[in-house]
């Protein structure tokens, strides 16, 4: 019996090896150009930038039921302020505030609309289609937040640096997609180009991402109106229109 197990946990070690020398990893950089951001002109901080693969053969890639993640509210800020997920994935949106929040998308995606809650509590939102939802706050004019949601288990997001790295991707050919909150929807689709990953390692050039074309445009609370006076350093919320 001794034998037999000692064969068989042999015999998946194998296996698990074989599985890790078909994957592929690779890396690349991303850069900034013509920015009006202080962190980027003088930090050259490159973070916030997410990059995925699309697998170009076969079917698409299933949901990921069960899949959670998190957008926390705290010092009126939605943190992280970018973030990439799967399709299926239920996002957690835990107020860590000592006063209300609500936070809602109406943009292009999927429009939510989690109501207003104390802190201490959470309201979680399924993400079932691909898009990209920017998520605000029906009080707090200044909390803005982006959740890109993909078809694809393949995505991460850049560091300061501006450097990404995918690992344990299958060989095979994949369309490269970005997409950066401060760069228009026609600068991101000229990027996209098709990329082979073969077993081992490979290094993509750098990539410029230019910000100019890029324009500030207001929001207005879920309501479609101005937003009322945020609420004072006790808590008090003035009465929101309707």
């Amino acid at each position: 019996m001794t034998s037999r197990s000692h064969t068989c946990f042999s015999l998946l070690l194998s296996l698990a090896a074989a599985s890790n020398l078909t994957a592929g990893s690779l890396t690349g950089k991303v850069e900034l150009h013509d920015s009006q951001d202080a962190a980027v002109r003088k930090h050259l901080d490159y973070s916030g930038v997410v990059v995925w693969l699309e697998p170009l053969a076969g079917s698409r890639t299933a949901v990921a039921p069960g899949a959670m993640a998190r957008m926390v509210q705290k010092d009126k800020t939605f943190t992280p302020h970018v973030l990439p997920i799967q399709v299926g994935t239920t996002v957690d949106f835990p107020n860590f505030d000592p006063i209300f929040h609500n936070a809602f998308s109406n943009y292009n995606g999927q429009p939510f609309d989690v109501g207003l809650y104390p802190p201490g509590t959470t309201r979680p939102v399924r993400f079932s289609r691909p898009g990209i939802v920017r998520v605000f706050c029906n009080i707090h004019a200044t909390m803005s937040a982006v959740i890109v949601v993909l078809n694809t288990p393949y995505f991460e997001t850049t560091q300061k640096s501006g450097a990404y790295q995918f690992r344990d991707v299958p060989p095979g050919e994949y369309t490269l997609r970005f997409f950066h909150e401060r760069a228009t929807q026609a600068t991101l689709d000229s990027l996209a180009r098709r990329v082979t990953v073969t077993e081992g390692s490979v290094s993509l050039p750098a990539i410029g991402i230019s910000e100019s074309g890029y324009i500030v445009i207001s929001h207005h609370n879920k309501y479609g109106q101005e937003y009322s006076a945020p609420p004072d350093d006790n808590g008090v919320y003035p009465a929101v229109r309707k």
